[in-house]
This record gives structure tokens, sequence and C-alpha cells, in this order.
């Protein structure tokens, strides 16, 4: 998500506190935060694909290989 759209979304924000939002602007609102939410998880689940253990038998897991590939990610 790019920086114009997070200034959107706080435009939208500061907006519908002190005036309220037009329907076209309550929709675009709603777009724009589930954009930013997916792009979260996205990023978020980058992140925690990235990470290994180290077990007590001195193997090493990648837990993205281990359980990125499950139902609900």
């Amino acid at each position: 998500m790019d920086e114009q759209k997070i200034v959107r979304i706080n435009e939208l924000y500061h907006k519908s506190k002190a005036e309220g939002l037009t329907e076209a602007e309550k929709k675009e609102q709603q777009i724009l935060r589930r954009e930013y939410v997916d792009a979260f998880r996205q990023n978020l689940r980058s992140q925690l694909d990235q990470i290994s253990i180290r077990e007590a038998d001195g193997s090493i897991t990648n837990l993205g290989e281990k359980f990125g590939n499950k139902k609900g990610n």
C-alpha cells in the first residue's frame, strides 16, 4: 500500500469525525481500509514465514515451510 492511500485513509477519518462523509466517501473509506488490512496481513505472513526455530535435537525447522500452506492463513 502506498503512502498516498494511507494519507487518504487518514483524511477520510478526520473528515468523518469533523463533518461526516458522503456515501461515496464511506465506500472509498471501506475499500481503502480493506486494502490496508489485506496488505498488513500479507506483510505479517511474509515475516512469519521467515522464522526458523532450532529444535531440542539441534535440527532447524522452518515454520513457513511447516505451517505456511495451511488453510486460514
